[in-house]
C-alpha cells in the first residue's frame, strides 16, 4: 500500500525498504490531504535548483526544509527522534548514510526539547541504510535516525527534510 500510494507522487524514487508501511498507511489515512501534497511537492518541484532553507506548504503543518553539507564521521552524527513530526528525507545529490533503529533499543543523551520537537540518542548498535537520489526514507516518532554519515569519503550532500505533523 505504502507504494502504491507514493508511486502517483515520487516516479521513479523508491520508498526505502526501512520504512514501517504499516506506521505509515495509519498516519497517511489521519490526514491523507498532508502527505499528498508533501509527495506532490517532491514530485512537482526542480529540487536540484531548489534554494537551501525553509519552504512553507502549509505553515508549520507541513514544511521542507533544504540542506547542503559535508557529510560527517560516524562519531560525529547523532541519533535522533521527533515526537510531532514524521520527516520525509530524500538526498537531491549525493550520497549518505542514515542509521535506524527502534527507540527501545536507544539511551537518551540529551532529554527531549519540546520547543524544537528533537531528542538525541546514542546506541551501541548500528543499521545503516544508503541513501542516495533513487529512494526516500519516512521516519516516524518511533523511529530514531542517525542522518548525514559519510559512506567512505566525506562529500557534499544536497537535502531535503519534509517535516510532516502527526
Amino acid at each position: 500500500m505504502l507504494k502504491k500510494i507514493t508511486d502517483r507522487f515520487s516516479g521513479s524514487i523508491i520508498p526505502d525498504e526501512s520504512i514501517n508501511a504499516e506506521e505509515f498507511i495509519l498516519r497517511y489515512e489521519l490526514n491523507p490531504e498532508r502527505w499528498d501534497k508533501a509527495f506532490a511537492f517532491l514530485r512537482d518541484t526542480d529540487l536540484k535548483n531548489l534554494a537551501k532553507g525553509r519552504h512553507e506548504l502549509e505553515g508549520n503543518d507541513l514544511y521542507a526544509s533544504v540542506d547542503e553539507y559535508l557529510t560527517k564521521n560516524e562519531e560525529d552524527a547523532r541519533y535522533e527522534s521527533h515526537l510531532r513530526y514524521a520527516d520525509i528525507q530524500y538526498v537531491i545529490s549525493g550520497e549518505e548514510k542514515i542509521g535506524l533503529l527502534p527507540l527501545e533499543k536507544m539511551q537518551v543523551t540529551i532529554p527531549y526539547d519540546e520547543e524544537k520537537d528533537i531528542c538525541f540518542l546514542t546506541s551501541a548498535e548500528n543499521n545503516f541504510h544508503t541513501a542516495s537520489p533513487d529512494r526516500y526514507f519516512i521516519f516516524f516518532p518511533e523511529d530514531a535516525h542517525r542522518p548525514c554519515v559519510k559512506i567512505s569519503e566525506n562529500s557534499m550532500v544536497k537535502k531535503i527534510v519534509i517535516k510532516v505533523r502527526l
